[in-house]
């Protein structure tokens, strides 16, 4: 009978577990952020990552172990760590050159996208684990002590992967950065450890020779693959794009999204349609300052534009990007100050810890690529929002839809369970379920000015009243614990 191979150290049978376990979660976690600038950040883009990194688990599991019972699994450990992080280094080319030709949501670009983004790399690592088990198996009446130690070990690894990339890689570095540095940290690993068993990697000298190219090259392409970021914040693929047409005139893109426009020579110009709408509801406020809080910064059209219409006002911003607010200051011209102040947090936490009665406006235009977050659209979102508004004050909240409408009749719904009083505005179109669209949600505890707001409007619609319940129909009021924003969305 021949002798079974030579079980590995207990210590470095951990730390094969435990390290190539915590690279798979890396990239998976760096994953979203790799295709979000060319799919978006919704549910199913993170869906189908989650979902395409199990796949690759589970096949490079099967893989694992089926070649380690045919081949000695010492032979194979070091070529698939440096085979990872091959695969690892080939990901930025594959994912930025890819996602150019598969930009848009449809759910075969954005399968297609997440695939690669992380299968090849998660799958070859995925094979380490079973070969690693396979080891450590010397004694079968142990084989319970072993799988359930290098298991639980493993799942340490993607649990301590998963904060530390959450919390402190992404938060540091770049999405490139991370992974060119886990690929070199798995290739240095992978020739450690082949040294360390005085193997060389398994082949003639010409394939070795290929594979130390083809490692080379994928490092080379990842370094210099185009990004489409100008920055790369905790939460956003982040650029500013001339207007070529309007001097002074700037765009903000977050992910694949034109997100806010701004006129540096003039805080008064308002360029997306939704914004006039918001604006145009600001004008009909009593003449001078007003207190407003912004749930969202975006590029700060709407603060700025306030500032310049109504001097004096005094204006809080609760954004969640600290990131972004530093790319406005340097790009976008945005001056904070006394009366124009910015706290960085989720805005709901923000809003909860703001007074009864404070504010004249507050303008909902927080977003996740394209989807309200769903925590800030229920109704004890919007109970919050009417608690800290004045008698007369107005919620103005930006939402995107498509037809057939399911999710904007739901917010209207569930606004309208918070307020006595609420107005939507959005294009005829839109409202018939023609097409997709920019809707403003308006909302008082006093009779809105409605015919302020239409003197100010042009080819829009302003529902209201019985035309307002026949739009809304038998929409469901959304509630933190029943809020599928993506689902509804989706339909």
């Amino acid at each position: 009978m021949e002798n079974p191979p030579r079980a590995l150290p207990s210590a470095l049978a951990s730390a094969l577990a435990f390290g190539s376990s915590g690279a798979v979660l890396v990239l998976e976690i760096v994953a979203l952020r790799l295709v979000g600038p060319y799919v978006g950040v919704t549910l199913q883009v993170s869906s189908s990552v989650i979902g395409v990194a199990l796949a690759a688990i589970a096949y490079g599991a099967w893989l694992g172990g089926r070649l380690a019972d045919r081949f000695d699994p010492r032979a194979l450990l070091a070529p698939a760590l440096i085979l990872g992080a091959i695969g690892t280094a080939v990901t930025l080319p594959l994912v930025r050159w890819g996602g150019e030709l598969l930009r848009g949501g449809a759910a075969p670009a954005v399968l297609l996208l997440a695939a690669l983004a992380i299968f090849l790399p998660a799958f070859v690592l995925s094979t380490i684990a079973p070969m690693v088990v396979k080891l450590q198996l010397g004694d079968l009446r142990q084989a319970g002590s072993v799988v359930g130690r290098l298991s639980s070990i493993g799942t340490l690894g993607a649990i301590t992967a998963t904060l530390v990339t959450g919390f402190v890689f992404v938060a540091t570095m770049p999405s490139s950065a991370i992974v060119l540095s886990l690929a070199g940290l798995l290739a240095v690993s992978g020739l450690l450890l082949g040294w360390w068993q005085r193997r060389d990697l398994p082949g003639s000298p010409r394939t070795r020779a290929a594979l130390a190219a083809v490692g080379l090259v994928g490092a080379g392409l990842g370094a210099t693959s185009p990004t489409p970021c100008d920055v790369e914040t905790a939460y956003h693929c982040a650029r500013v794009q001339a207007d070529p047409t309007r001097p002074g005139g700037q765009t903000l893109i977050l992910n694949s999204a034109r997100h806010s426009y701004v006129d540096l020579n003039d805080p008064r110009y308002l360029e997306f349609e939704y914004v006039q709408w918001i604006g145009a509801v600001a004008d009909t406020l009593p003449a001078g300052p007003v207190d407003a809080l912004h749930l969202g910064g975006g590029g700060f059209t709407v603060p700025n534009y306030l500032r310049d219409t109504r001097p004096g006002s005094d204006q809080l911003v609760l954004e969640l990007d600290g990131g972004l607010v530093d790319l406005d200051k340097q790009k976008l011209g945005l001056v904070t100050g006394p009366d124009l102040r910015v706290r960085i947090g989720d805005a709901r936490v923000g809003l909860a810890a703001q007074s009864t009665g404070t504010y004249d406006l507050v303008v909902g235009d927080a977003f996740g690529h394209l989807v309200v977050p769903w925590h800030l659209a229920t109704k004890e979102m919007a109970d919050d929002v009417a608690r800290v508004l004045r008698s007369g004050g107005v919620y103005a909240q930006n939402v995107i839809d498509y037809p057939p409408n399911r999710f904007i009749r739901a917010e209207v719904a569930t606004v309208a369970a918070a307020f006595p009083h609420v107005a939507l505005i959005a294009p005829p179109e839109a409202i018939a379920g023609g097409t997709g669209s920019n809707f403003v949600i308006l909302a008082s505890k006093s009779p809105l000015p409605l015919d302020g707001v239409r003197t100010r409007l042009e080819g829009v619609s302003l529902l209201a009243g019985a035309e307002l319940d026949a739009f809304v129909d038998d929409a469901r009021v959304l509630t933190d614990d029943y809020a599928p924003v993506d689902q509804l969305l989706a339909g």
